[in-house]
């Protein structure tokens, strides 16, 4: 029986083998976990479809692979054989490497040693088919260390979760290439490992010319500084200066900073191989602007004489200088938030965003949920929440106007006759993600209640798979349980809506009949509707929000 690579979603096309929980020749039986593979941005667990023998690997940890590749052959009538797992050769280096110096001084040329069948290349992984580089974030070994199988190596983060990254065999870690806080490309060669306990003795200065070109290329560095780059002396020892490699990160830090490339140069590098860090950089700047010295091997020259030319620096000389000093932290931003930031201004850019609020009378509910939740919780183990009840009510009126249900194609409308409801669910620390329940209209209240704790649940776990995040027609986003009373939620695009729910408070209201007003202490929750002013208008998300208004506070338990 031939196992293959699972399609996880409708968009994934690959996966990336993280783990191998059997060998050749292990029994398994029928959802025992083979293997564990990762793709956008999750990693899942995959089980066996019977029960058998491994009789065969075709691919080892951390090959990508398509989806409906043979990963592996099963045997179901219980003979293994031992053939020996596939690897994928690796190619030697034979590219010539010029290193640039100053005119003055002869090119040398670098032949990075052939790696040979003890030295495995160890590669920036890919994450999922959206993500094209990675951050190292920790190395958790240097040069010369043992390592077993499977241990940690180093720590990358990619869009939306850190990963810690195992050695896919036993040695001794023979060459790291990228330094921590550095992002490269997938597929990037960022360490290797010699199985025989040598160490590669390589030229330095080929790793640094190379980022060099990587920066010309690819950094929002001006074009007037690559010269200066060019002209860095890498052959020099480092003792306790820049190495004359700055990552992207280091140069928009910079930019950002109003740091001259001569500033730069002299600042103490921590990093792999001398190189300045990000940590470097922010200590630099923390001293600069409290008045304390860097400790670096040549001065900075203040730019007293007219004559001298002054430093380039990265930014307009105009701009306005960014708080610090005691008693304020700098915090760099981490790659969650920074995707989080991305993508929340990029739906303020695209959707027109209008908000529109409402008070619910949860009253009923309210009594419901307190005279039922046990017996629902012993009978269904299910927690009963107001988010079901909301949910509930939130498909009732999405069935009514599925033009809140809709995206918009360029000028084309693509109305959706069903319902993939999203659920924010916060992570920790600072993380936020958006699962969505397939075909939610076709649920009971029950049956809307597990699938929320269940989202949940796998979510702070990183249980979720790639379809569990994607496909999503409308989203709902609970920043009531953390005690906020009112919002204006941002729209998660593609969608066109987005509900807000806040805290269910107690208030005194009006209470009317037919003759007379009176005043009543009621449960009263605030609802906010923010909607893409291109489609849904005014009067559209009016009658949406009232239509759950409605359906909440005329509860009626009898027609569950």
């Amino acid at each position: 029986m031939e196992i293959i690579m699972p399609k996880m979603g409708e968009s994934i096309n690959e996966g990336t083998i993280i783990k191998w929980h059997k060998k050749v020749g292990d029994i398994v039986k029928q959802d025992e976990i083979i293997f564990e593979i990762s793709t956008d941005k999750v990693d899942t667990e995959i089980p066996s479809p019977a029960n058998g023998v491994i009789k065969e690997i075709k691919y080892k940890e951390g090959d990508t692979v398509n989806v409906g590749t043979v990963v592996a052959v099963l045997d179901s009538n219980g003979e293994a054989s031992t053939p020996e797992v596939k690897e994928k050769p690796v190619e030697p280096v034979r590219e010539q490497i010029e290193i640039k110096s100053s005119p003055k001084e002869k090119k040398e040329i670098y032949t990075p040693a052939p790696a040979g069948p003890d030295t495995i290349s160890i590669e920036m992984p890919k994450m999922g088919e959206s993500v094209m580089e990675g951050t190292i974030i920790k190395w958790y070994k240097k040069v010369g260390d043992k390592i077993a199988k499977d241990e940690t190596l180093f720590e990358i983060s990619t869009d939306k979760v850190d990963t810690e990254v195992p050695s896919s065999v036993d040695g001794i870690v023979a060459e790291i290439l990228i330094g921590e806080q550095e992002t490269v490309r997938v597929g990037t060669v960022v360490a290797k490992i010699s199985t025989s306990g040598k160490v590669i003795a390589s030229a330095k200065t080929a790793v640094v010319e190379s980022k060099i070109e990587n920066i010309k290329a690819e950094s929002t560095v001006p074009e007037s500084m690559h010269d200066n780059f060019a002209k860095v002396d890498t052959k020099s020892k480092v003792q306790g200066t820049g190495s004359g490699f700055y990552s992207p990160l280091v140069m928009n830090i910079a930019q950002k900073e109003n740091v001259s490339f001569d500033e730069l140069k002299n600042i103490n590098g921590t990093g792999l191989q001398g190189r300045v860090t990000k940590n470097d950089i922010i200590s630099y700047l923390t001293n600069r602007k409290s008045g304390k010295k860097e400790t670096v091997i040549k001065k900075v020259e203040p730019a007293k004489e007219k004559t001298a030319a002054p430093s380039p620096s990265f930014v307009p000389s105009d701009a306005k200088p960014i708080m610090s000093g005691e008693g304020i932290e700098r915090i760099p931003m981490d790659n969650i938030r920074q995707r989080i930031m991305d993508h929340m201004v990029s739906s303020r850019d695209t959707s027109v965003h209008v908000s529109a609020m409402l008070e619910v009378d949860m009253m009923r509910i309210h009594n419901f949920i307190n005279e039922n939740k046990e017996s629902y919780q012993q009978n269904s183990g299910v927690k009963l929440t107001y988010m079901a009840f909301i949910a509930q009510s939130c498909i009732k009126a999405l069935r009514a106007y599925p033009l809140v249900n809709s995206t918009l194609d360029g000028n084309t409308i693509l109305k959706k006759y069903f319902i993939n409801l999203g659920i924010a669910v916060a992570i920790e620390p600072n993380g936020l993600i958006v699962p969505n329940i397939k075909g939610a209209d076709q649920l009971s209240l029950t049956g809307i209640a597990k699938a929320i704790n269940d989202l949940a649940y796998r979510s702070r776990n990183k249980k979720l798979t790639p379809d569990d995040i994607s496909g999503g027609t409308f989203t709902i986003t609970n920043y009531g349980v953390f005690g906020t009373i009112f919002g204006t939620p941002i729209i998660n695009q593609p969608e066109v809506a987005i509900l807000g729910v806040g805290a269910v408070i107690k208030k005194p209201v009006v209470i009317s009949d037919d003759e007379t007003d009176s005043i009543a202490i009621r449960p009263v929750m605030a609802l906010t509707l923010s909607h893409d002013h291109r489609l849904v208008d005014g009067m559209l998300g009016g009658m949406f929000l009232k239509h759950i208004k409605d359906s909440l506070e005329n509860f009626d338990s009898e027609n569950l």
